[in-house]
């Protein structure tokens, strides 16, 4: 079955002095302030849309990642992913970053990193951003 997540964005002004409100409608877990300076130069308690793909894109690497592992034999004990999603004014997205470290029993560094990439590749929300340039580090804990 088919699911379907809504945001919305109420704007107000023009893009460098304007503001805007940015509401996870499906969730209901809140608003969140957005702006051009938050985006462009300090976040200064706002969010941006970069922040919000990375989030979005860490969660579902996550997910895939431990999906992964498990359909392999493998479970993660943990898994700690983060992304940086790098933006250039004038230019755009410049590129993603994903960082993860995971617990895994029985799974060797080469193994994770193979299933680590893996996940890079096919999470839907990487597949999404094809456009991107996405990088990966892997690294298992301890």
């Amino acid at each position: 079955m088919a699911t379907t997540r809504t945001a919305r964005t109420a704007w107000e002004g023009n893009l460098v002095d304007g503001k805007g409100q940015v509401t996870f409608a499906s969730s209901g877990i809140g608003e969140y302030p957005v702006s051009w300076p938050a985006r462009a130069e300090a976040p200064n308690g706002k969010t941006s849309p970069e922040e919000l793909i990375a989030a979005a894109h860490s969660a579902c690497f996550s997910m895939a990642l431990s999906h992964g592992l498990t359909g392999a034999g493998t479970p993660p004990t943990t898994l700690d992913t983060q992304a940086d999603v790098t933006f250039q004014p004038g230019t755009g997205i410049t590129g993603i970053h994903l960082t993860v470290t995971g617990v895994v029993p029985g799974l060797d560094e080469a193994g994770f990193v193979k299933a680590a990439e893996d996940a890079k590749a096919n999470c839907p929300v990487s597949q999404a951003l094809t456009g991107t340039t996405i990088t990966l580090t892997a690294n298992l804990a301890g």
